[in-house]
């Protein structure tokens, strides 16, 4: 049978797809970025969608599939040795290129890749100019020095558009015998930019150290530059003092298995919701088709980008500025997760197919996990007349996956509830970007975290984009706003009433969120109305009302980032728009194609095929606590039905005490009598 249209290349279609490019390219040299699945245009889905869904069990309407794409993303590197980079789209099952473009080397730079970074690594060993600036440090005896590779940031206004990576360095203490010792307690105030192309190193950037009051570029550090920073080791056997002694397991048990089923290894089915999940380099796991007993809620649902930029006004840090999925990619950094350790319960592991600069796949294996947990009491009413209380607990289904980018974690989750909610929950951890600061200094640009340890201020600042199918492709964007009525002698003789204001989006926009007047965005089917209500089938969401881009109107952190202007964007579908940010972020000026641009077009949206993207994040003040690894900063986004159903769909929800529940004995120390 052939493959759903939302399902993940294979690996024989990944190889189909290479091996057409260099049968096109057979006279240069290709190296290969990234290879997966270009999901079908859109009305063509939605005509197989609809077939499929009104096909019998059993039957799929294969007549009716699209195609097999697969995007495919490489350089051609010809007699100048610079790789000029190419997207083709390649029909995998016909082994044919539909679309190709060449992109160039100027209009925009392709996204890294992991190998590229191992260039930068061996360019620093090269390098005599680099190392005899290391040796100038006199590490102490036993440390090694580290490289972290970094993309290199906006250019600078008028700065030549070649490609740069650029390294942050640190040393680790090799004298414990742990390859896990944490360097970033030990950074040094040495950045080495490389030419990409010609795989040199081009430039050293040697970093300011002082504090409040010194010179932005002054450089006031002693040569031996870490003797004044401490270890700050977070592996449990290299933890001082040890782990906690006192804490006993708790287990997450589902006796009789799963309520959830899996098919073709992208079609899930729990309680009443279905979707197919997909994962792609860029924007990591996806879903698709999200359904509600059948009903259509979301054609579409990801994390579309997220943009870190610092707040060091000492050069080069203007240039410290990442977008984690434009610049590299969330699914390339995604990690591969262990059972008992990122989910807990009964998991199902989805894999992915990455490939190698040869275009050679290989397995990626679990990269999404699967699971049900228990999020509290869901509803609940006693009935004081006899005293019967009657609870259901809140069960969620959470597809989740997490990266790591250097030093920072990312935890993603869509949580589908009983109760027909939509909640995408963002958690970040990891450990904080550090550089050195000179003994009993303080900083403007961030906290001492640790002795010699200056944590730099800095945002993160996410997109979401959500492309709603609410009963249906023809939806509609309003927002209400509950305010006080005037005092009125015929409407509100008392002062008590409140009216909610409604405000119908008519054309492509962005918009904020005002929780001052609770404003709630509504994506509404004018077409389906709500037998009790009368008003148009909808979900709901409160955009978080967290701030903005802090960098200065005009400055290159702020132009590269348009898409951080406002909490919420409604823009008209196409194809192919699925980047926040635009298409190319690495090395970039100005945001192009991004949702600034989609939203500028002013199309009309109401009752149209449209996109809702929510921008919110985190600004970022380290804290002591912080260090030397971050507790998750939490942050939800949810959806819930507004007039969608005709009651509480949880109400059927078995109401049924837990017997695995026990009480505490006296002493404290143990369990015993069951409830």
């Amino acid at each position: 049978m052939a493959p759903h249209p939302f399902k993940n290349l294979t690996a024989d279609e990944t190889r189909a797809a290479r091996d057409t490019v260099l049968s096109l390219h057979k006279d240069v040299l290709v190296n290969f970025r990234e290879i997966f699945l270009q999901e079908p245009e859109k009305e063509l889905m939605k005509v197989f969608l609809e077939a499929e869904h009104a096909a019998e069990p059993g039957h799929s309407p294969t007549s009716r599939k699209p195609p097999r794409l697969a995007k495919v993303m490489y350089d051609v590197i010809g007699n100048d040795r610079i790789p000029e980079y190419n997207e083709s789209i390649i029909d995998v099952e016909q082994k044919r290129r539909q679309k190709h473009r060449v992109v160039g080397k100027e209009q925009g730079q392709a996204s890294l890749t992991l190998w590229e970074f191992q260039d930068l690594v061996e360019a620093c060993k090269k390098s005599e100019e680099f190392q005899k600036a290391v040796a100038d440090f006199e590490l102490p005896e036993g440390f090694e020095l580290v490289v972290e590779p970094w993309p290199y940031g906006g250019l600078d206004f008028g700065a030549e558009n070649r490609r740069y990576f650029q390294g942050l360095c640190f040393a680790q203490d090799t004298r414990n015998g742990n390859p896990d010792s944490n360097f970033y307690g030990y950074p040094l105030p040495l950045i080495p930019v490389m030419d990409a192309h010609k795989k040199e190193i081009v430039r050293l950037d040697r970093l300011a150290t002082g504090g409040k009051g010194d010179s932005l570029t002054g450089k006031t550090h002693v040569p031996r530059i870490l003797d004044h920073c401490k270890p700050a080791e977070y592996v449990p056997e290299l933890v001082e003092g040890g782990v906690r002694k006192d804490v006993k397991p708790i287990n997450i048990t589902q006796p009789e298995g799963p309520s959830f089923k899996v098919t073709d290894e992208s079609l899930v089915e729990w309680q009443k919701w279905s979707f197919r999940v997909s994962f792609n380099p860029r924007e990591g796991a996806v879903l698709h088709d999200v359904r509600y007993d059948g009903r259509s809620i979301m054609y579409r649902v990801s994390i579309s980008e997220m943009t870190v930029p610092y707040a060091d006004a000492r050069p080069p840090f203007h240039r410290k500025q990442a977008f984690d999925f434009g610049d590299g990619g969330a699914g390339n950094c995604a990690n591969n997760l262990s059972l008992g350790c990122d989910c807990l319960g009964v998991i199902k592991y989805f894999d992915a197919v990455v490939v190698g600069n040869d275009g050679e796949p290989k397995a990626h294996p679990n990269v999404i996990c699967l699971h049900e947990q228990d999020n509290g009491i869901g509803w609940k009413h006693t009935n004081w007349r006899t005293g019967r209380a009657v609870v259901a607990r809140m069960r969620e289904l959470v597809v989740q996956y997490i990266i790591t980018l250097a030093n920072y974690e990312y935890v993603f989750a869509y949580k589908l509830d009983t109760a027909g909610g939509l909640t995408l929950e963002v958690r970040a951890t990891g450990i904080v970007s550090t550089v050195n600061i000179d003994p009993g200094k303080t900083s403007l640009y961030g906290n001492v975290v640790s002795s010699g340890v200056l944590a730099q201020n800095h945002q993160h600042i996410f997109a979401a984009r959500f492309d709603p199918a609410i009963d249906g492709h023809n939806n509609t964007v309003t927002y209400e706003e509950s305010l006080p009525a005037p005092w009125d002698r015929e409407t509100n003789p008392n002062g008590n009433f409140y009216e909610i204001r409604k405000t119908v989006v008519n054309r492509s926009a962005g918009l904020d969120a005002n929780p001052a007047d609770h404003r709630v965005f509504k994506i509404i089917n004018q077409e389906k109305k709500n037998p009790h209500s009368g008003n148009p089938v909808g979900y709901k969401f409160i955009p978080l009302p967290t701030q903005k881009l802090l960098a200065a109107p005009g400055s290159i952190q702020a132009q590269r980032a348009l898409f951080t202007n406002h909490h919420v964007w409604v823009t008209k579908y196409r194809d192919d728009e699925l980047y926040a940010a635009g298409h190319f972020t690495l090395q970039s000026q100005l945001e192009q194609g991004g949702v600034h641009d989609m939203a500028a077009r002013k199309d009309e949206i109401t009752n149209e095929d449209l996109v809702v993207w929510n921008v919110f994040g985190l600004t970022h003040n380290p804290r002591v606590e912080d260090w030397p690894v971050m507790p998750c900063e939490i942050y939800q986004l949810h959806y819930k039905p507004s007039d969608f159903f005709d009651r509480n769909p949880a109400i059927d929800f078995p109401s049924q005490k837990n017997q695995a529940s026990v009480l505490v004995t006296k002493g404290g120390d143990c369990c015993s009598q069951k409830l």
